[in-house]
């Protein structure tokens, strides 16, 4: 088989610009999976006693084509900030030097192409810096200062857009893109050696058609082992196949068992342009995860009455988060963020309830799902939490100890 493969890699797409600060870190310029690695370095970050300062821009063109100059606003909202701080002390000093440096960094730094800006500083902290471009719009403008990076808007886009996988084909030619964060990350085309009925010796029907069957199950294996490729290297948990509809079955036919919960069906052409794939991939997939949405509520609910394998409200899914029981965290998209002192940090300062929430999940290895209807789980406070184990479970052997303990007790062991 005759086999054509290009990777692209358009910027900016998730662009990170290299900091020239001291303890700043620079993305590579490869994108693969620049959003996930991101929030795990950040999630790293130690609080400390100086202030870390969180800054969401919106910088996404208007009806003219012009975004809203973000010094101004920037400018006014740090001089507010500032007052909270005695005058002199070491935290507003670091808080003084990371609004210096955020300010020039956006008046110098920001690609015409981005939608999305988010920077994290913290100069008490070994002059910490880092910033991030995005080709998605972040919502409205957001600063938001405490003693660790504020996550919750970044963990929220990085759910909303997933990294996914699109396979385009017809029955000789394949087209494998690797979607995130609303852009391409990576194209390859594969291409089939076409067969024709020829006339040298008289082929038989019979003989052509299984010598194109042939050709045709031979592209559909390669095209799959390629995607399958692609998926284990780049932990995408989405697929989408689109094209002819005498191709997709064969397709289908060679995913393996593990990936068919991940593939979803759509019927486009061949010829489709990488915009449009793009634009009628991640609206499918959006659409599903809108209509799931009242199923894992539902099941949350259910769990809670029937098994108790379930956490409803914040304080006892804070507390399951802690122990490690959770295993997907529910938590509303419009979730208010109230400052609230976690115990481990004692000192340290308060922390948004939804950075709490968040970074507790992601620490701990849960699933963090975003539920983008907030009256889904207005009713229990914004969050709730499906279990790995029940509390129940916990208080049955610790019952059990005691009673072993107790009977020792008593043979005078």
């Amino acid at each position: 088989m005759h086999r054509l493969t290009e990777f692209r890699y358009p910027q900016p797409y998730g662009q990170v610009n290299a900091c020239v600060f001291p303890m700043s870190s620079t993305m590579p310029g490869h994108v693969q999976n620049v959003v996930g690695e991101y929030l795990a370095r950040l999630e790293a970050f130690e609080p400390g006693p100086f202030p870390v300062l969180s800054v969401y821009l919106n910088t996404q063109p208007d009806e003219h084509g012009r975004a809203a100059e973000a010094a101004p606003y920037l400018h006014r909202e740090f001089k507010a900030l500032a007052r909270t701080w005695a005058a002199g002390s070491p935290e507003q000093h670091s808080f003084e030097r990371d609004a210096e440096r955020i300010i020039a960094w956006v008046t110098d730094s920001i690609d015409p192409a981005t939608h999305g800006v988010a920077i994290f500083s913290c100069w008490g902290a070994e002059e910490f810096f880092e910033a991030i471009q995005l080709t998605t719009p972040v919502g409205d403008n957001n600063i938001s200062v405490g003693n660790q990076p504020h996550l919750y808007h970044l963990a929220r886009l990085d759910e909303h857009f997933p990294r996914y996988a699109a396979v385009l084909t017809d029955a000789n030619t394949a087209r494998i893109f690797v979607f995130g964060l609303g852009q391409t990350a990576e194209e390859e085309d594969l291409k089939g050696k076409k067969v024709h009925r020829v006339k040298v010796g008289g082929w038989s029907q019979a003989r052509y058609q299984r010598r194109v069957g042939n050709a045709h199950h031979q592209h559909a294996k390669e095209v799959i082992e390629r995607l399958v490729q692609v998926v284990r290297e780049e932990g995408i948990r989405h697929i989408v196949l689109a094209g002819d509809q005498m191709a997709i079955p064969r397709l289908q036919a060679e995913i393996p068992p593990d990936m068919i919960p991940m593939v979803k069906v759509l019927k486009l052409d061949i010829h489709t342009s990488e915009q449009d794939v793009l634009t009628a991939t991640l609206a499918a997939l959006q659409e599903d995860e809108t209509k799931g949405e009242n199923d894992k509520v539902a099941q949350l609910f259910q769990q809670y009455r029937a098994h108790r394998l379930a956490v409803l409200g914040p304080d006892e899914t804070l507390q399951a988060l802690a122990n490690g029981q959770v295993d997907e965290l529910l938590l509303s998209g419009a979730l208010e963020e109230v400052a609230r002192g976690m115990p481990e940090l004692g000192e340290a300062g308060p922390v948004s309830l939804s950075d709490q929430l968040t970074a507790k999940a992601r620490q701990t290895g849960a699933t963090v799902t975003f539920i983008e209807n907030p009256q889904l789980l207005e009713s229990v406070g914004g969050v709730g939490g499906l279990l790995r184990w029940r509390i129940a479970a916990l208080a049955d052997v610790d019952r059990s100890v005691r009673a072993v303990i107790a009977v020792n007790h008593r043979r005078g062991v």
